[in-house]
């Protein structure tokens, strides 16, 4: 409603509310004022009494007709009032004109009856001045008409009385209810002010409730985003007190965050370099963003490599700093084993290389002096200096196959096999060599799968980790050879990062000797390193192992702590397959009448070569590179029974020779000889019958040209 409205509103509610007070009030009033009838006119005091038992009567009537009335309308209360003023009026009239008429002193209870209606009821000027004029009629006329004024004095004196009363009564009601009306416009204006403030409050508390709705969502928000973050998150003070952290830097550490929270981050780091860490301190503190790496202790008293991401931040005048920890410690075991890997690959080259050339010169020396053994009158002083030779020459052949062991181009031919059988067999062979301080335990598993290798290199493996592990307890210990199952999942705990998900046999070496120093552990595959004492260690050992098991598709992880002893892990894929048993050979004769063309670069290998095969009945032709055999080969295709040929060398490659050699004649047969390994031609080998390495002992080479010259074609691609 509007303002008007609501005064209007106003005046009759409080119009309402005095009426409902005041005639009950004057009923009541008018009946015990009888006793004042007593004792002014006790002559009338009984006619009096029932006027006013009558009026009082009428007014208790009016009241319980207002009571009852529900819809108390603006002329329902003007009804109202002026019947009360009537009541009251007509009451006191006929007093005055039983007792005294124009001289009756009866007139001040219509005064009486004004003063309580116009002073408990809110009534306008014109109602005033209509309810004053009724009351003063109601005296005035019947005076006129039913009375000799003897003593106009006298009324004239209640008249003028009377009127200034009404009068003053007027002006009275025409400031008090200007100020009622005030009053309820200020109360109108201060509701509409109060619903506008309470309708801003309601919005203001909207608002609140929803900013700290969106507030409590944002902190829930951000407080999973801290909480679950992938990398540890902490926050520090300036001083480096940890503050707050998330719960992967707890899982990081190992600590609970109440633990950690108000210790100094400091206490975590490993000591190390710390005028570095001091630096990069104030660094952060100046504001630079900065990345490093670092390691930090764990409750249990290990070490986790970290990569840390921290920045200074003010908050609120005051300096925070936001450290990121990320666990890069199978990062970096990745990257030491790719750059182990690519070390490896690299040194293997070079190995390859020089062995290749090395075994060259070893094959003539190992020829010749067999050849000077076999069919040279020597004296015994010159056939124990040929032994020396020989001897020496061996020893050199070992290295250069370690050398080509640990590049992996040894020829190997893998088979399905058992290691279980493998490691029963080495243990028997290192038994007898171990001294009695030392235990050597097995815990094999039953039903353990096979796995694709060669037997000799996976012994030799075990063998050099057996003997490593020997030599590591000079004061005794216990030497440990385990096979399980595995499988690697893609996301597995406790297992090397670099292992790829599948099912491996596990093989693990463990010993209770004097441990590998922490700086040492990734240098202990490399070649010639070696952690024995001088002389006792050609430190080509486990760069083998590593090279053979890198060769078998397989890994190897070594833990070792200091005077608590080594573990090395070895996963080799599971083949499935049937254990190979091998078949017995047949035997071949190593002298013969056949023409041969004997090729290679090598004047030493091709003289000594050509040396072997004709003191054994042999027609040999030679040739000192591809274009010199071709040449050779196209005069006299049918006369040569056998092709003996290098594989590298200058003007073109062997597997290009043999190609051409066979498009003259497919039904050719061919032997490859080479100081590499047979993996070399893995996609050539059926281009030819057999294959020899360098460097060889004679009676291997003749007793291979014996089989090929005494066995059928193999079969050979079309050209």
């Amino acid at each position: 409603m509007d303002k008007q409205q609501y005064i209007k509103q106003g005046i009759l509610n409080l119009t309402s509310s005095s009426l409902y007070v005041l005639v009950p009030f004057g009923a009541l009033a008018m009946l015990s004022l009888s006793i004042l009838d007593f004792l002014v006119t006790p002559e009338n005091f009984s006619k009096f009494f029932i006027y006013r038992l009558i009026f009082s009567s009428l007014g208790f009537l009016l009241f319980i007709f207002f009571k009852f009335k529900k819809d108390r309308t603006e002329n329902f209360l003007i009804f109202t009032l002026i019947s009360a003023t009537l009541i009251v009026s007509v009451m006191v009239e006929l007093m005055i004109l039983s007792f005294g008429g124009h001289q009756s002193i009866y007139y001040v209870g219509l005064l009486i009856g004004l003063i309580f209606i116009l002073g408990f009821i809110p009534l306008s000027v014109k109602l005033t001045a209509l309810v004053n004029s009724i009351t003063y009629f109601i005296y005035v006329i019947p005076i006129l008409i039913f009375d000799d004024i003897t003593q106009p004095r006298i009324f004239l004196n209640n008249n003028i009385f009377f009127i200034v009363g009404i009068v003053g009564s007027l002006g009275w009601r025409y400031f008090h209810y200007n100020l009622l009306i005030k009053n309820l416009s200020l109360e109108y204006d201060l509701s509409k002010d109060k619903e506008q403030l309470s309708t801003y409050s309601n919005k203001l508390e909207e608002l609140v409730q929803e900013r700290t709705k969106e507030l409590t969502v944002s902190e829930e928000r951000f407080r999973a985003l801290f909480d679950n973050a992938n990398d540890g998150v902490v926050v520090l003070d300036r001083n480096g007190i940890i503050i707050n952290m998330n719960n992967k830097f707890c899982e990081l550490h190992g600590f609970d965050k109440d633990a950690l929270i108000g210790t100094s981050v400091k206490l975590l780091e490993v000591e190390d370099n710390k005028t570095e860490k001091e630096e990069r301190f104030k660094r952060i503190l100046n504001g630079e963003a900065t990345v490093f790496e670092t390691e930090h202790y764990r409750k249990d008293g290990g070490r986790v490599l970290l990569e840390v991401s921290a920045k200074g931040i003010e908050i609120g005048g005051e300096l925070f700093i936001q450290s990121l920890h990320r666990d890069i410690t199978e990062k970096k075991a990745i990257q030491e084993q790719l750059i182990q890997s690519q070390k490896m690959e690299s040194i293997g080259q070079l190995a390859d290389g020089i062995a290749h050339n090395f075994n060259n010169l070893l094959t003539s020396i190992l020829g010749y002096a067999e050849l000077l053994q076999e069919h040279s009158n020597l004296d015994i002083e010159s056939r124990k200096r040929v032994n020396s030779i020989e001897s020496a020459a061996r020893k050199a052949g070992v290295m250069v196959s370690k050398l080509l062991g640990f590049s992996r181009r040894e020829s190997s031919e893998k088979l399905p096999l058992n290691l279980n059988d493998v490691i029963n067999d080495s243990v028997r062979l290192l038994e007898g060599v171990l001294d009695k301080k030392i235990g050597l335990k097995t815990i094999l598993s039953k039903d353990l799968s096979t796995v694709e290798g060669d037997p000799n290199q996976i012994e030799q493996v075990i063998m050099n980790l057996m003997v490593n592990a020997r030599d590591a307890m000079p004061d005794g210990g216990l030497i440990t050879v385990k096979t399980s199952h595995v499988k690697i999942e893609k996301d597995r705990h406790n297992m090397p990062a670099y292992v790829l998900p599948g099912n491996y046999v596990l093989l693990s070496v463990s010993d209770t000797g004097c441990g590998i120093p922490k700086e040492k552990v990734s240098k202990i595959f490399d070649p010639f390193f070696t952690t024995k004492e001088k002389g006792k260690g050609t430190g080509l050992g486990l760069a083998t192992v590593y090279g053979i098991i890198k060769d078998h598709k397989g890994y190897i992880s070594v833990q070792s702590e200091v005077d608590k002893g080594t573990m090395f892990d070895i996963y080799l894929p599971i083949s499935g397959k049937a254990v190979y048993r091998p078949v017995s050979e047949k035997l071949f004769s190593v002298t013969g009448h056949e023409n041969i063309l004997l090729v290679d670069d090598e004047e030493e290998v091709l003289n000594f070569t050509k040396d072997i095969l004709e003191t054994h009945g042999y027609k040999v032709l030679t040739a000192n590179n591809p274009l010199a055999a071709i040449d050779i080969f196209k005069k006299l295709p049918t006369d040569i029974h056998l092709i003996i040929t290098d594989i590298m060398m200058p003007l073109m490659k062997g597997t290009e020779l043999i190609q051409a050699l066979r498009t003259i004649r497919p039904d050719v047969k061919i032997i490859a000889i080479s100081g590499y390994s047979e993996e070399t031609i893995n996609k050539e080998r059926m281009m030819i019958d057999e294959f020899v390495k360098k460097p060889f002992e004679v009676y291997y080479l003749l007793s291979t040209v014996r089989k090929v010259l005494d066995t059928g074609i193999r079969n050979l691609p079309p050209f």
